[in-house]
């Protein structure tokens, strides 16, 4: 029995933060919206990677965990009743005579829309690992690669590897919740927000955390879960350094792919859908658009917010 087709005004596809706040705007000018994300609820990264991840550049927020803000942005939209099909990957486009598309997910599902907009974030993911033997040993058995609950730390010894945002801002939050937190980082700057990279000197003075730069972790000893990592100092003596830790956590961000999407016709540009926003969104294909991290054009920065104001 094939599936009843659903239509539309706009299509989302990506129930991320950019793609929720899409269905917002468009419900302010009395459209209906459906979502398309391949994850079996919304909020994209922010709920399947680090819920409790606390989120400093939302306007009129010092701080709100990411979590929180997708809570938020469920109930902002929720006079609007958009649709969503969850737990389906958009796999195929089709446009039709009129103008209008027809987008099929990996499960058959059919949607016809008049716009497609790509909120997508960085796409499918896989987390960088470093180059250390039998880490697949310890994955999950002390060793992770985000962080969802950060109460499994509370009392505990952790060592960050990293360092950029996600390394700065989980210092910076298990400070006070870990028993001893170490950031390891293979340079003396930081890619993070010098904000970030502030505060994180701050609790090195205040004795709350271990900074050791530059330096790499370039082992992980322990019988069936982490015990301990071995540092390696990238000075003139190249010294190692043992820390006896619970927990192992490199942060070396997302290695991002666009999935089937990458195969519709659209111009990618590293990774990353090129559109025009000298006027609006649009991609090189009229009637789809890609908002927020999926998209690039000069001087584009991959911030939730930037994916709030790129909107139709």
């Amino acid at each position: 029995m094939s599936k009843e087709m659903i239509t539309t005004d706009i299509l989302i596809i990506g129930a991320g933060p950019t793609g929720l706040f899409a269905v917002f705007e468009a419900g302010l000018l009395k459209l209906k919206c459906h979502i398309i994300d391949a994850l079996a609820q919304p909020g994209g990264q922010l709920t399947e990677l680090y819920p409790k991840k606390p989120i400093y550049d939302i306007p009129g927020f010092p701080d709100v965990l990411a979590g929180d803000l997708i809570d938020n942005l469920m109930k902002q939209i929720e006079p609007f009743q958009p649709g969503f099909t969850l737990g389906e990957r958009a796999q195929t486009i089709e446009k039709q005579e009129d103008g209008s598309f027809i987008v099929t997910t990996n499960k058959g599902t059919q949607h016809h829309t008049k716009i497609v907009a790509i909120a997508g974030g960085l796409g499918s993911f896989e987390p960088r690992k470093p180059a250390i033997e039998n880490l697949d040993k310890y994955e999950d058995n002390g060793l992770v690669y985000m962080i969802k609950n950060p109460e499994d730390y509370r009392d505990k010894k952790v060592v960050i590897a990293g360092g950029g945002d996600s390394a700065l801002d989980w210092t910076i939050y298990l400070a006070d919740v870990a028993s001893e937190v170490t950031l390891v980082h293979r340079r003396e700057e930081f890619r993070g927000a010098l904000d970030s990279v502030e505060k994180v000197q701050e609790l090195v003075e205040q004795d709350k955390i271990r900074l050791i730069t530059p330096a790499e972790v370039k082992a992980i000893n322990g019988e069936s879960r982490v015990e301990s990592v071995e540092i390696q100092h990238n000075d003139k003596a190249k010294r190692m350094e043992v820390i006896e830790c619970d927990a192992f956590i490199p942060l070396f961000g997302l290695a991002p792919k666009l999935g089937p999407i990458a195969d519709w016709g659209l111009e990618i540009e590293k990774n990353a859908i090129k559109v025009d926003n000298t006027l609006d969104y649009q991609t090189n294909i009229p009637g789809i658009y890609a908002i927020g991290d999926v998209n690039t054009y000069p001087g584009k920065l991959k911030l939730i917010l930037c994916g709030f104001h790129e909107q139709l």
